[in-house]
Order: C-alpha cells, then structure tokens, then sequence
C-alpha cells in the first residue's frame, strides 16, 4: 500500500512537470509574434533589421517630409537627430499627428523604407514616448517642453 502512494505521487509530480513545460512551451510561441522591440532611427541605419522582422520606430517626424500622395498611402521621414528613415504608411492618419511632432510606427524596415502597419502620435502638447524621449535625448536633440 505504501509503494502504491509514491507511485502515485510519483505520477502526479511527471503529469504536472510535463504539463508546466507545454503551458510554458505554448506561451512563449504564442508571444513571438506579439513582441516587437523598439529602435530609433539611428540603430535601425546603422544595422537594418531584416525585412522579416517586425518592431517599433519613433522619433520625430522631419519638418517638410509629409507627403501624401494618392490614395491612402503617406509618406514622411522620422528623425532622432543623429539619422532619418523614410516611413509609408497606408490608412488613416492619427488626429494629432503632425511634423516636428513625436509618434511611434510600428512595421517592418524594407527596402530602405519603413513600411508601417500602425501609427501612434501623441496625444497632448506635453507627452512623448520614453523611447522616443531616450532616443532623443541620446542624439542630444531633446527639448523639455514648457509649461
């Protein structure tokens, strides 16, 4: 009868460890596709992502860089300072959106040109991404804004 109990238990302690490993097995490969990192333009020019890859860009959008074309696809240039990549993007443009403003894309970098999937801008006088403001801050371009 004591056999039997370790046995048992024995048993219960295999289900539950395969079981943790499968649980975390299916999270993380649920989750590969949901992280995406974030780069300002100055790490994306000096070693491009692969096409493949999906991640955030954000930083300024250039002064005189809004192009919109026909249709709905924009064009612009985001810059951090120190480097500026082209952006497309094709939809609907944020309200607040606007040059010498911060915003946040979120794409894949190919060809030369940031093909954005979604676009983020600020949404008061006063805020602006902390990555956007690191990135900002690194290239020693980052102005506090005034109150």
């Amino acid at each position: 009868m004591k056999n039997l109990k370790k046995q048992r238990r024995i048993q219960v302690i295999a289900v539950a460890a395969v079981a943790l490993v499968v649980a975390t097995a299916l999270i993380g490969y649920a989750m590969r596709d949901g992280i995406n990192y974030f780069r300002s333009p100055s790490q994306v020019a000096e070693a491009p992502p692969k096409p493949s890859e999906v991640f955030r860009i954000g930083g300024l959008v250039e002064e005189g860089s809004l192009l919109r074309g026909q249709g709905e696809t924009v064009r612009f240039a985001v810059t951090d300072g120190g480097a500026t990549v082209q952006v497309a993007y094709t939809g609907v443009l944020p309200d607040l959106f606007e040059e010498n403003q911060g915003m946040v894309g979120t794409g894949r970098y190919v060809n030369g040109v940031f093909e954005a999937s979604e676009i983020l801008a600020k949404h008061d006088e006063t805020y602006m991404p902390k990555e956007v403001m690191d990135a900002l801050k690194e290239q020693g371009v980052y102005q506090e804004p005034e109150t």
